[in-house]
């Protein structure tokens, strides 16, 4: 519906398997190289999505790569393999860190870094790996990738002018969403607000092609297809100077995501939390990233650079949230 298909399948959807293999206690804590918290935090809640972990402990990827040097799935699939293998408490992320100006330019060895931001260099670091060598793919293809089928869903958007009541469709692809938390005391509240309707008017009217003029409108996102990981950041830049929005949103274990689809009606969507990342520090500039993961095992563990500790559901709903990683 107003989305091209797939001319090709880059990963059969068959092939993605959503519960762990093998259940185990967690693997090693990861050590802090000067100013890593920010990239142990989003190593460790990669290593513990269940569907990715799957994939790149069955070597498919690398056995199959023909990239030369740098390639974010293979140096992925490495990490997680010696992350959860190793018998080490705490292991060096060094392939990563080495490679980290070919993650995102502007991350240095020895700077502190922001959590989201490397997320969102790692997923696409990832996804420019799993399309290399594959020339000439379509924009529908490449949300055939096995990142885009993890973590990507699509967002649809809807134009409504106010004059003739014409409606304007348009679909994007997303792997995470930003949610603005400066009113909202919840996730729900925040979700809720995220997909009510924005008036269009003043400097951003909407040109209305069957009016074939400049109308007020109303624009509502919505989530058109969900993905199997729902990936969310809570916004907590107050503003460009790097205050910071540091009260509590609350977050459930379980969230059904049903009501914030084009398609509200219909069986729930349930998802399960099982991954938290949590900044602690005055503005967003400086401070620490710590995390909590769910194991194979189903217990919750904190996570902090090199400590790796058993705790309880209770904490983990008690933290001040950055990052949200939920599954289907």
């Amino acid at each position: 519906e107003g989305m091209a298909l797939p001319q090709r399948i880059l990963l059969p959807p068959e092939e993605i398997c959503m519960d762990w293999q093998q259940r185990q206690r967690p693997g090693a804590g990861l050590c802090n190289l000067g100013s890593t918290c920010y990239i142990n935090v989003i190593l460790q809640c990669l290593t513990y999505t269940p569907p990715l972990a799957n994939y790149l402990l069955s070597r498919d990827h690398s056995q199959l790569c023909h990239q030369q040097g740098f390639c974010m799935m293979c140096i992925m699939e490495a990490h997680v393999r010696k992350v959860l293998r190793s018998s080490a408490s705490a292991i060096w992320p060094r392939a990563v860190v080495r490679d980290l100006k070919f993650i995102g330019e502007e991350f240095e060895p020895d700077m502190a870094g922001d959590a989201y931001e490397f997320l969102c260099c790692a997923l696409e670091a990832m996804q420019r790996a799993c399309l290399s060598g594959s020339s000439d793919v379509d924009i529908s293809s490449q949300t055939t990738t096995i990142i885009h089928q993890i973590f990507g869903g699509f967002l649809k958007s809807r134009v409504t002018c106010l004059r003739c009541q014409a409606v304007s469709d348009s679909y994007k692809a997303f792997l995470h969403v930003l949610l603005d938390i400066k009113v909202p005391l919840s996730l729900t509240t925040a979700l809720e607000d995220f997909v009510t309707p924005k008036k269009l008017d003043g400097k951003n009217c909407f040109k209305c092609s069957t009016c074939e003029n400049k109308v007020n409108a109303t624009k509502r996102v919505t989530v058109h297809r969900m993905p199997k990981v729902f990936t969310l950041c809570l916004e907590r830049a107050a503003d460009h100077t790097g205050r910071k929005i540091s009260k509590i949103v609350e977050y459930p274990e379980y969230l059904d995501l049903r009501p914030y689809m084009s398609d509200a009606a219909g069986e729930p969507l349930l998802y399960s939390l099982y991954a938290v990342v949590v900044h602690c520090g005055d503005t967003c500039l400086d401070g620490h990233f710590f995390c909590y993961t769910k194991a194979s095992n189903g217990l919750w563990y904190k996570m902090d650079d090199e400590s790796v500790d058993n705790c309880g559901i209770h904490a983990v709903l008690r933290q001040q949230a950055y990052l949200l990683f939920y599954v289907r």
